[in-house]
């Protein structure tokens, strides 16, 4: 039994902390709060590239603008894409049922909220022009004999003219299935609008625009697919709203599929429904929802979020605001610097601001106080002071009061734990033991 004994393990330092120990105490902080953590920083290139795609966007937009919206959109060809991508899907697709056809419940949104918000929207605005209204001015302007006419047609040939009549009075009817071949070859057409404008694309039923838009999506360019999301669904999507006081299910999928081009969603949808002036707050609540459920690029929520900021304030721009400042991405500090000159611009505005309109605000500070100079925070305390609300702005005023300013470090003194940190081990030698006294028998 005795040789069955166990040593007994003797420590010869046996107060000495270990490395682990003395590490583990030395990273004791105290935790930040989770809006103030330390973004990752930004770098250079990054920030350049979200300058340089603002620009770019802005180009293309005024030339569009300039050119009458429909000149250029026929001058260039494209190398044509696989006319059967994706079509093993877009052929199983079975339909949306009646149960799921319509999306949202926006029955809460409250009243007095959206009659506030229509004191900033457009009056002058014109109505909205879709892919129809540009293909009949193209064409009354080149026919003089077609002026006349309600609906004109393209000059193209015969058969193909009655192929996609054929086609259009399909899709009036589709609910669930495969896309005609005709369809599908659309795309890599060079005159693609010509053709979709035959197939009177504003009588598609909702299952059939879901489907365009994935055929669209995956064979059209970056600027082509703007061109249909901006001329075709967008429209479509609004007027659905505006009927039906919610959006089909259908459509609603629509825009999802829509967001998977990142750029052609910017410019095809997101900036256009700001620009337009018209946009109410139930369309922002809904169209909004996409851009909360899907992922957005980092680069390309930047870049939105700087062109919406620059952009003439619409009353629901502060809800796209909020939606892209709560995606929580690093901003470079030229998206910084053009969010707090959006919000001065309503320094000396003497109307009443939409609580929407504070609580972008206070998203902004929360996200991006760290990387505000001593001077745009002074700038925001004055702003949080004109336009008050009484339960937004004094959240405000504490994060800009609580934070540090751009530039300056963390005080590791003031987040250190109190604990105390064994900076050397404690050295003992056993058989140094002092004489105890000892009582007299």
């Amino acid at each position: 039994m005795a040789k069955n004994k166990r040593k007994r393990n003797q420590n010869p330092q046996p107060f000495e902390a270990d490395d682990d120990s003395v590490a583990s105490t030395k990273k004791r902080f105290r935790a930040a709060k989770h809006h103030q953590k330390q973004d990752k920083m930004i770098s250079y290139g990054m920030s350049l590239k979200i300058v340089k795609e603002v620009l770019l966007q802005q180009k293309e937009i005024d030339e569009e603008d300039s050119a009458g919206n429909f000149n250029g959109a026929f001058g260039s060809v494209e190398e044509e894409r696989n006319k059967h991508e994706e079509e093993e899907d877009i052929d199983d697709f079975g339909g949306f049922s009646e149960t799921q056809s319509q999306f949202g419940n926006y029955e809460d949104i409250d009243e007095e909220d959206e009659k506030l918000l229509e004191a900033f929207l457009s009056r002058n605005a014109g109505p909205e022009r879709t892919l129809a209204d540009l293909i009949i001015q193209k064409i009354k302007e080149s026919d003089a004999n077609a002026a006349s006419e309600t609906r004109p047609l393209p000059k193209l040939d015969d058969s193909l003219i009655d192929l996609y009549k054929g086609v259009g009075k399909f899709l009036n009817k589709y609910t669930a299935g495969k896309m005609p071949k005709a369809f599908k070859h659309i795309p890599s057409m060079l005159l693609w609008e010509d053709v979709l404008y035959l197939t009177e694309l504003e009588y598609w039923s909702p299952n059939a625009m879901f489907q365009a838009t994935k055929i669209f999506a995956s064979n059209l360019g970056a600027k082509k697919a703007e061109r249909f999301y901006r001329l075709v669904l967008l429209p479509r999507v609004r007027d659905d709203i505006r009927k039906n006081k919610r959006l089909h299910f259908a459509l609603y999928q629509s825009l999802t599929k829509a967001l998977y081009k990142a750029a052609a969603f910017n410019k095809g949808i997101l900036l256009p429904l700001c620009k337009s002036g018209t946009c109410n707050l139930r369309e922002a609540d809904i169209i909004g929802s996409v851009l909360q459920k899907v992922s957005f690029p980092r680069l390309h929520s930047s870049v939105a979020l700087m062109m919406l900021a620059e952009m003439e304030f619409c009353g629901t721009t502060s809800y796209f605001i909020k939606l892209l400042l709560e995606k929580k991405y690093a901003l470079p500090y030229c998206v910084v610097d053009a969010v707090v000159s959006h919000f001065m611009r309503f320094l000396e505005d003497t109307r009443i601001m939409p609580v929407i309109w504070h609580q972008s605000l206070l998203a902004f500070v929360q996200r991006s106080v760290q990387k505000l100079c001593k001077e745009d925070k002074d700038n925001l305390r004055i702003l949080a002071e004109t336009q008050k609300h009484k339960f937004v702005t004094p959240e405000i005023i504490r994060e800009l009061d609580n934070s540090r300013n751009r530039g300056e470090e963390d005080d590791l003194i003031l987040m250190a734990s109190p604990i105390s940190v064994i900076n050397k081990a404690i050295e003992e030698d056993r058989f140094d033991i002092p004489d105890v006294p000892m009582e007299e028998d």
